[in-house]
């Protein structure tokens, strides 16, 4: 298939769908602000029946995540529940008590081990690492950390990435994320382990709370995601087995300028195997 659907609305999409695993940030908002229309869209979907799970790469535990959406304008009723790449992080530190642990982030993210018995230790004394992100986001990228990356190597430290984004929207910008490190010590010969999207743990946790709501299990063909990013969204969806709604406001807008225009063979640069649909914006 190297043809490009393009859906006027949700609507279309979801007959016979029961779950609706969404992307929050690119999806729901942009960071600055909450997208009213995609907001309603999920919404319309689940006051029909269907559950609404947001996953996220976000480094915060759900509850923290749900409480920038409120302050973003995006309604408590537009989802059932949040799976958080924070929350799975967070599983790891609970499961090695005693071990050190540098941590590389912004202060913001310290919610991360909030609540955990977890010790701190700089990164010459540290066991492993977890990465939350860049100290500033504004200003920094990951070369600025190649320095500290190969001591980390010298190590053999393990670094745990909260967030495998590369990059996400902040405003009309992008700006680097904790993904952008993890790889470069991935190139550099480093070990990491990488919780959230495109990984299977954050899928299995969101069908797993799907199946608590619905009350069976559920079948992944009447599951569609929904997202911005073809490295973690579409590829997530697609090797976890499930349809995907791609989104192309968000992080690849000016990749996909002209987009209606494609002859095969590009459409299977940008994406590779293409989504079930695309949209510009999430509505009804």
């Amino acid at each position: 298939m190297t043809t490009l659907h393009f859906a006027e609305g949700l609507r279309e999409l979801v007959g016979g769908v029961d779950v609706v695993l969404s992307d929050i940030w690119g999806v729901v908002h942009n960071g600055l602000e909450s997208f009213p229309e995609a907001c309603e869209a999920l919404y319309t979907y689940r006051s029909r029946g269907g559950t609404v799970i947001l996953i996220t790469n976000a480094p915060r535990p759900a509850d923290s995540v749900q409480r920038q959406l409120r302050k973003l304008g995006v309604p408590d009723e537009t989802y059932d529940a949040i799976v958080s790449s924070g929350d799975l992080t967070r599983l790891y530190v609970a499961e090695h008590p005693g071990r050190k642990m540098f941590w590389l982030g912004p202060e913001r993210d310290n919610s991360i081990y909030r609540g955990l018995d977890a010790k701190t230790a700089p990164l010459e004394e540290a066991d492993y690492i977890v990465c939350t992100g860049l100290y500033d986001d504004e200003t920094e990228t990951a070369e600025d950390y190649r320095g500290m990356m190969l001591k980390a190597r010298e190590r053999k430290l393990t670094l745990v990435c909260a967030n495998p984004d590369i990059v996400v929207e902040r405003g009309d910008r992008l700006i680097y994320c904790a993904g952008a490190i993890a790889e470069l010590y991935r190139e550099l010969g480093g070990e990491v382990i990488f919780y959230g999207k495109p990984h299977r743990p954050i899928y299995e946790r969101a069908m797993a709370l799907a199946g608590e709501r619905q009350g069976h299990q559920i079948d992944r063909k009447k599951v569609l995601a929904i997202g911005d990013s073809v490295r973690t969204d579409l590829t997530g969806a697609r090797e976890f087995g499930i349809d995907c709604l791609f989104v192309t406001r968000g992080i690849h807008a000016e990749e996909f300028e002209g987009l209606d225009q494609l002859d095969p063979t590009s459409v299977m640069e940008l994406f590779g195997h293409p989504p079930k649909a695309l949209m510009r914006e999430l509505k009804w």
